[in-house]
């Protein structure tokens, strides 16, 4: 039987074996901080790294990645951004990964839970001037994880969006651990990290990971993600066709980002995985991962 305990900043998902756990931290994006699956630690806290400069797990929300100097350009007026990568004078990750969600429903069975969580943006910002909710829904079995999310133009105006998701996970040895995808383009980067372009992709079937310092991103050809490691195999999807994936090894051992994308860096001025919303319109998304 699953389990769903509260806190006031957390909600904590169990099973009776003690094989799934997961907590998500409601006032934190309701980032997903911690998550176990048959009995394998996949997700856990990065202390002494820190969520607001690691934006662990969060969902990135109305962009993913990096806009340059916080400045973009939507239907002939411009806007800016907050800079909060200061020294690379950078817009970073989106708006929503620091608010505090609700619960709006949840459910637990012999077999799986689930909990949905809310957002409403009732408020216009100068950087984004737009209204609009966005719906967490985590749902958990044995041996997988789905994150569905809903947003919802709630303005009277279209507005320019990408989403994206930033978890860590957990290998007990990096050096041995692989991830695989289909890609024929990587994105070129400035040194701000900002994207440039496209080259053709060198490791377009797999990338041993060994000693390498990664802070790359490619568009995927096919959708489908692995990450192999010494103790589990982890497959990564997504019902966006159009999708990225960004990969970056942080200042911890044996600890990755891979994050699943619809966007680029500077995809509000790029284009690149753009997309555009229009009143009262919907956006659904599911990412899965699956143990194999």
């Amino acid at each position: 039987m699953y389990t769903i305990n509260h806190t006031k900043t957390t909600i904590e998902i169990l099973n009776s074996e003690k094989t799934v756990f997961a907590e998500i931290r409601i006032n934190d994006g309701a980032s997903l901080q911690k998550l176990i699956l048959s009995g394998n630690t996949l997700i856990k806290d990065l202390s002494p790294l820190e969520y607001k400069n690691t934006y662990a797990s969060s969902v990135l929300f109305p962009f993913a990645n990096r806009i340059k100097d916080g400045a973009y350009s939507y239907e002939d007026k411009n806007y800016k951004f907050p800079i909060n990568e200061v020294p690379n004078n950078n817009a970073l990750h989106g708006l929503v990964f620091n608010k505090t969600f609700k619960v709006i429903d949840e459910v637990s069975t012999k077999d799986s839970a689930s909990v949905k969580l809310l957002y409403k943006e009732d408020k216009k910002s100068d950087g984004f001037p737009f209204t609009y909710s966005i719906q967490l829904e985590y749902i958990l079995t044995e041996t997988s994880l789905d994150l569905n999310v809903t947003v919802i133009n709630t303005d009277a105006k279209a507005f320019p969006f990408t989403l994206g998701w930033h978890p860590y996970f957990l290998s007990n040895n990096l050096h041995e651990s692989s991830l695989a995808f289909e890609s024929s383009k990587k994105m070129a980067f400035s040194e701000r990290m900002i994207t440039t372009g496209t080259i053709s992709n060198p490791d377009n079937s797999e990338i041993k990971i060994k000693d390498k310092q990664l802070d790359d991103c490619w568009q995927l050809d096919k959708t489908k993600v692995v990450f192999t490691t010494p103790k589990y195999n982890l497959v990564i999807n997504s019902t966006e066709k159009d999708s990225f994936l960004q990969a970056y090894t942080p200042p911890l051992a044996n600890v990755i980002a891979i994050e699943p994308t619809t966007g680029v860096s500077d995809s509000f001025n790029n284009k690149i995985g753009l997309k555009t919303l229009n009143p009262k319109e919907t956006y659904q998304l599911n990412w899965n991962l699956k143990l194999n």
